[in-house]
């Protein structure tokens, strides 16, 4: 069976979600070509040569930018069998049948494409998995990346005097124990997550490395949901590499649970933390279940800051809840943390995002806000009921646009300006100088989370 595997986007990222299942597919005799269309071209041979072509949807923008390929893919090679899997394929299932997608695969798809696979090679359907609630527990292989793209060709670190170092990308669990709201990991894995065995993860970094890469990024959802499995791993990446870095994601909640463990991060390499805070308003955290308050963040970036490791804070800045007053109060209290070259611009002009399977619709007030379902921006689009707090966003939005690569202070000064552009003592506001590069590190690739920033179109 020749089986054609593409990915839309990643983060910037060599893409997981093609590696881990060609590892499963070649094993099982398939011969399989991984096409990363952020990076690659479409190959219109390589089109008409597969019997299978399967799309990885991890994310919102990754679905959109594949809905005109999968129509192109349609009409270069209209017998060959379709297949969407990944966080955002069950919940878009309706309109990627309509498109010509016959399987639908949500979350631990390996087993499932081989089944696929298998399916279609004699004739059949394959699977649809696109309602599955209980997910199966895999035997892990490790991603086979050879065919993909080298990773000097994706996002590379930044460091102190613009040093770059060449990243790769792994995962040590998928899934996660917690039910936020707006999370799209909730719909697919409804509170459960599954490990990855150490010697899998291992052995990929240990490929990754051999492939000239310097820095890890930890894809986990929340790299201490499994806190026993990631402190091992920590151990064993310090033992064997003692001078690769790497970044991870974790929940603030689990950074204050596992407080003890952080010396131990920076220690083994862990260059930042990437933490969903989404907001300081303690209302909005509590409709979007975030497990956490404001206070809990401030105790947070506290902590960080004694221990020395950096934290890397993300934010859904304008809901429905926010108001003029806890916009400015966000920017405030970035400044009085003195994280404001820790925050990526772009993450001060998120709009939270209603896509199909939001736990959000489950709450009537929001239910009440939305307009029908938009099958172009695959969104249930909501307007904010006072209208400054909408324009305000917009003129953000076009600011981070314009002021892309600029220096993080400089452009949080020109937000700030916006934010306050009506009050009478804006002129009076001063901003202590800093130069950023030389103490955050970070990926440079801007986006991150699922959100509709800049022009009201989701780019995550």
């Amino acid at each position: 069976m020749n089986v054609l595997l593409i990915s839309t986007y990643e983060l910037g990222r060599q893409p997981f979600g093609l590696a881990s299942p060609a590892a499963w597919l070649r094993q099982a005799g398939h011969s399989v070509v991984s096409l990363d269309l952020s990076r690659q071209p479409l190959d219109p041979a390589t089109v008409r040569r597969a019997e299978l072509v399967a799309f990885y949807l991890p994310m919102h923008t990754a679905t959109r930018l594949a809905l005109p390929v999968i129509d192109n893919i349609r009409e270069l090679h209209p017998v060959a069998h379709l297949c969407a899997y990944g966080l955002y394929a069950p919940p878009n299932a309706a309109l990627l049948r309509s498109r010509g997608v016959t399987s639908i695969l949500g979350g631990e798809f390996e087993a499932d494409l081989l089944r696929v696979a298998a399916a279609a090679g004699s004739g059949g359907i394959g699977e649809d998995h696109a309602a599955q609630r209980s997910l199966p527990r895999l035997n892990f292989l490790v991603p086979s990346r050879d065919d993909l793209p080298p990773l000097s060709n994706y996002s590379s670190l930044v460091l102190s005097g613009g040093v770059r170092r060449v990243v790769g990308y792994t995962e040590a669990s998928r899934g996660c124990k917690h039910l936020c709201r707006h999370c799209p990991v909730v719909p697919i894995y409804n509170g459960q997550f599954r490990i990855i065995p150490l010697d899998v993860v291992m052995a990929d970094i240990r490929a990754q490395v051999a492939r000239g890469a310097q820095h890890i990024t930890f894809g986990d959802p929340d790299f201490f949901n499994g806190i026993g499995h990631a402190m091992r791993l920590v151990n064993a990446l310090a033992h064997e590499w003692p001078d690769l870095t790497y970044d991870v994601t974790i929940k603030i909640e689990h950074l204050l649970q596992h407080m003890k463990h952080l010396p131990r991060l920076r220690d083994a390499g862990c260059l930042f933390v990437t933490s969903a805070v989404e907001s300081v308003d303690d209302q909005v955290l509590q409709i979007l279940e975030k497990g956490h308050t404001r206070e809990d963040f401030v105790r947070v970036a506290g902590l960080c800051r004694r221990v020395g490791l950096t934290l890397s804070p993300t934010f859904v800045a304008f809901t429905p809840w926010t108001t003029l007053d806890g916009y400015r109060d966000l920017l405030r209290t970035i400044d009085e943390l003195d994280l404001v070259g820790h925050v990526a611009p772009i993450q001060l002009a998120i709009r939270l995002l209603l896509p199909k399977g939001s736990r959000l619709l489950d709450l009537a007030p929001v239910r009440a806000m939305i307009g029908p379902f938009d099958s172009e921006n695959l969104v249930y689009p909501w307007t904010h009921p006072v209208p400054k707090v909408d324009a305000l966003h917009r003129e953000i939005s076009q600011l981070v646009a314009a002021w892309a690569g600029a220096q993080r202070s400089a452009t949080f000064r020109e937000i700030w300006a916006l934010a306050h552009h009506d009050e009478a003592d804006i002129s009076k506001r001063s901003f202590a100088p800093m130069d950023e590069t030389a103490t955050v590190p970070y990926v440079d690739e801007p986006w991150y989370c699922c959100a509709e920033p800049l022009d009201g179109q989701s780019l995550v």
